[in-house]
């Protein structure tokens, strides 16, 4: 391994948007979908969502419908006060999503290619602006428009047999929107490198550029990933949104503004009763030692 440092009250939220009861389990796991169920979402009692995507094949690859389905899906979500953490995953073992359909791609014109690519970016940003934290499991394949997917989410845990790349290029076409993120979490040369030469790399060294968070072999993954998202869960609900909000603010701030804003936000956090909770219980556990 490498690293950086119930009952029925769990619903299934359906790809008809009904809610309905989950089986009781220690964790949800996907279901098998139904071709009509390409996007399923099930939400636990400690208010972690799990949402599982099969698009087309076993990499999973995604068409606009697709795309839109999937935002309507997590914008849908991103009003459910109960969810603490989103979890993002791929139907299966071989993708989390292994890019953008290139049979639809192959008859756009310069409009319809800007739709396209703008229904691409609405899905990236759904996840983007989540207001909660969003994990991104990445097992196999990860390519093109599902590496933006998975760097708009906030932390990503892969699997030693992930395999990582923007391979735009090397159809003709450049790596746009989301793809701009990448230098500001692995620095412009290893970015020109990734975006320029379209080929892959592996979990070992996404994690030693910083692309991804933590490591585990394929047998361990499942039980790490909720092992994060249940730590997270446990968490301040109100200071892990604000702490999420303020850091999509200081992409687009200059430093000052950042800095000086940040100072409203620590006395707003006193507001939630938070701060007076958990420095509470960490003192009482001090005292206890």
């Amino acid at each position: 391994m490498q690293t950086p440092e119930n009952q029925t009250d769990r619903p299934l939220f359906s790809h008809d948007d009904s809610i309905n009861p989950a089986a009781e389990s220690d964790r949800p796991t996907p279901r098998a979908h139904a071709p009509s169920d390409p996007v399923s979402v099930v939400i636990d009692q400690e208010g972690i969502a799990l949402l599982s995507v099969q698009g087309k094949g076993t990499l999973n690859i995604i068409d606009s419908s697709l795309m839109q389905q999937i935002s309507a899906k997590v914008n849908r979500l991103a009003s459910f006060a109960e969810i603490k953490v989103l979890l993002l995953r791929g139907h299966g073992e071989r993708a989390l999503i292994g890019g953008a359909d290139i049979h639809e791609m192959q008859r756009l014109d310069p409009q319809t290619a800007s739709i396209f690519i703008s229904n691409l970016r609405d899905l990236c940003d759904s996840f983007y602006h989540f207001p909660t934290p969003v994990i991104a499991r990445l097992s196999g394949y990860c390519l093109g428009g599902g590496l933006e997917i998975a760097m708009a989410c906030d932390l990503r845990v892969a699997s030693q047999d992930a395999k990582l790349g923007m391979p735009e290029v090397k159809v003709g076409i450049p790596s746009v929107i989301h793809a701009s993120l990448l230098p500001r979490l692995v620095g412009l040369s290893r970015s020109s490198w990734m975006l320029l030469s379209g080929e892959l790399i592996d979990a070992d060294t996404a994690l030693n550029w910083g692309l991804v968070h933590e490591v585990y072999p394929p047998e361990q993954i499942e039980a790490m990933i909720w092992s994060r998202a249940r730590s997270l869960a446990s968490m301040g609900q109100a200071v892990l949104r604000q702490q999420k909000r303020m850091m999509r603010s200081w992409q687009e701030q200059p430093l000052r503004t950042a800095i000086e804003e940040s100072i409203g936000e620590f006395a707003k956090a006193y507001s939630s009763g938070e701060p007076q909770h958990y420095m509470s219980q960490f003192l009482n556990r001090k005292r206890t030692k």
